[in-house]
């Protein structure tokens, strides 16, 4: 049964966290490397200062409550989860699976958009959770096959048998095997990315653009990748300093809001950057965050392999990582819409909520009856 989310923070947390911050010791950076070699350390001292002296968590942590939040008992987890109705009747239950380095506040401000839209026919009751090893969720990380799994049950737990699935990099494929285990519940299913390509067959059989997506994939690996080779192989050493330095987790995480971003860190202000960080750092999941990644690694090839039945819909922002082409997706699902926003990227339903919340109005609207 649900239980009302309380707050864990203490005062003497935040305490610590201010104390830490002002401890810094700083490394000695290159003149103007700026961003080219990793986190600004110009950006980042500013921010730090700000965590330390300025930032008010409490009203940050009670604009996050604005919405209804839980903890359902879902097999060995307790999942926190946003469970937001809309006032209009008939509104399809729709669940938003996020990824990394986030938790459930990628989508904190689209949730009211999507319960109380203009037209109340394009209403959603809205389903957002940590998943595990993120947040406030509590039990052991999981892959994608197995979140999708617990998110059948924690749907059931809520009282929905058929909903939409939604999502974004890890969330895309958690949404993905939740349309190919459970065909019968998933009513379609809209993403934000193809996923990193996987394919054992011959390279022959695919098309010209589809080798040209996955050797883009590969070179993007070998250029910004190193954090999710990190991830998947020794997350336990990064994870130490990481959860001991509240500056070193700003560097991990910054540095990808910059790069993945359409417009840069600046396209968030510092209150919602540091609200990100400061769930990471109270809640001290770096560490079982990134070892979903190693966890990840292991799902076997023959699972990448399966084509997605339920219609499925992207929606491709154009500053996300890797943009795969309609032959790809064709080819992995019963692919119905493909759209090319015309601003976002990879955490677009943070970076532009209304462009997204259309884009899910939008295509989920065939399949409300």
């Amino acid at each position: 049964m649900p239980e009302p989310f309380r707050s864990p923070t203490t005062p003497e947390a935040l305490d610590d966290l201010r104390a830490r911050l002002r401890a810094t010791r700083w490394p000695e950076s290159p003149q103007d490397a700026g961003w080219s070699q990793g986190t600004d350390l110009g950006y980042l001292r500013d921010l730090v200062t700000y965590w330390a002296d300025e930032f008010d968590w409490p009203a940050q942590e009670a604009a996050l409550s604005r919405h209804p939040r839980f903890h359902v008992p879902v097999g060995d987890h307790r999942i926190h989860v946003v469970h937001a109705r809309a006032s209009a009747a008939g509104a399809l239950p729709l669940v938003l699976t996020h990824g990394w380095p986030d938790s459930f506040w990628r989508y904190s401000k689209v949730v009211s958009l999507l319960t109380e839209p203009e037209d109340p026919a394009d209403a959603f009751d809205v389903v957002v959770p940590d998943m595990p090893g993120f947040g406030y969720s509590e039990g052991a990380p999981l892959d994608v096959v197995g979140v999708a799994g617990l998110w059948a049950g924690l749907m059931t737990e809520l009282g929905y048998e058929r909903f939409g699935a939604a999502g974004g990099d890890i969330g895309s494929g958690v949404s993905r095997f939740l349309a190919l285990d459970h065909p019968d519940r998933v009513v379609a299913v809209h993403r934000t990315d193809g996923g990193l390509p996987v394919y054992t067959g011959d390279p022959a059989d695919l098309a010209p653009e589809e080798r040209d997506f996955i050797a883009g994939a590969q070179a993007w690996g070998a250029g910004e990748g190193a954090y999710a080779a990190m991830h998947r192989t020794k997350p336990m050493t990064a994870a130490v300093g990481l959860t001991d330095s509240p500056a070193g987790l700003a560097a991990w995480i910054v540095e990808k809001l910059h790069a993945w971003s359409d417009g840069g860190v600046h396209a968030y202000t510092r209150d919602e950057v540091l609200t990100n960080l400061t769930i990471y750092w109270l809640t001290g999941t770096i560490g079982s965050s990134m070892r979903m990644y190693r966890a990840n690694s292991a799902v076997p090839p023959e699972q990448h392999a399966r084509r997605v039945e339920v219609p499925s819909g992207f929606s491709l922002f154009p500053h996300d990582l890797v943009r795969p082409p309609r032959a790809w997706l064709d080819r992995t699902a019963n692919t119905v819409r493909v759209t090319e926003p015309p601003r976002g990227g990879h955490f677009a339903a943070f970076e532009e909520p209304e462009l997204y919340a259309q884009e899910l109005r939008d295509f989920f609207r065939p399949y409300r009856s």
